[in-house]
């Protein structure tokens, strides 16, 4: 895999991670912008041979270095602020799944349609098969339907864990006797892998997440199957 493709984010699969991805490349732009015309400016004042020593102020340039740096903070917060709203708005959720985390595996019952629950752990090395990862692949994945707005609660049995997909943007705290609550809602089919993103002991980075994305129907016939 190329360095630079490192070095960003995971391929969207929802419409918070899109947003997330152009909010990061909207700053970005601004930020590179910024340092470039700082670095101009620090260059050609430490190499012009114009000095006045009895310079003792500025008025005119004084407000602009203060207004400039604030309007450019509001192209910054306004995203932001729109982008943190969106993360928490569920609107009618067509289902709801609860995500308990312990040292070190995590629980997920689905109690909307049918009383499910099940443990996953992560797989050990020799029980994998030639198409999954090591450290990421679960016994149990989290089957989820695609095009649907899900409402996930996350909590914990023990100690502070975190729920996180990274291709979905998003990233729950699980904290002992607090249930808190997301969103997603998938844009198309397949896998997507994620991980404990809190140190919750010696164990902390082999709990990992599974979420398989598939279409509505298989979704109902998988939850038949169960």
């Amino acid at each position: 895999m190329p360095t630079w493709s490192k070095l960003s984010f995971q391929d969207s699969n929802s419409p918070l991670m899109e947003q997330l991805i152009f909010f990061h490349d909207h700053t970005m732009m601004i930020l590179s912008m910024i340092t470039i015309m700082v670095s101009y400016m620090m260059l050609t004042t430490m190499y012009n041979k114009y000095i006045n020593r009895f310079l003792l102020e500025g008025q005119t340039i004084e407000l602009l270095w203060t207004m400039l740096p604030a309007i450019t903070l509001l192209f910054i917060a306004l995203p932001s602020l729109k982008i943190l709203y969106l993360m928490d708005e569920i609107n009618n959720p067509m289902l709801t799944i609860k995500a308990i985390g312990h040292q070190w595996y995590w629980t997920y019952e689905y109690s909307d349609m049918k009383n499910i629950e099940m443990e996953s752990y992560m797989k050990p090395t020799v029980e994998l098969n030639e198409n999954e990862f090591r450290l990421l692949e679960v016994d149990n994945r989290v089957v989820l339907p695609m095009k649907s707005t899900i409402r996930i609660l996350v909590t914990s049995a023990d100690v502070i864990h975190s729920w996180t997909i990274p291709s979905l943007g998003i990233k729950i705290d699980g904290t002992p006797g607090r249930l808190n609550q997301g969103n997603m809602n998938i844009n198309r089919p397949g896998l997507m892998f994620g991980q404990c993103s809190e140190i919750c002991g010696a164990n902390h980075s082999f709990m990992p997440i599974v979420v398989e994305s598939v279409s509505t129907n298989q979704f109902m016939n998988w939850l038949n199957s169960m």
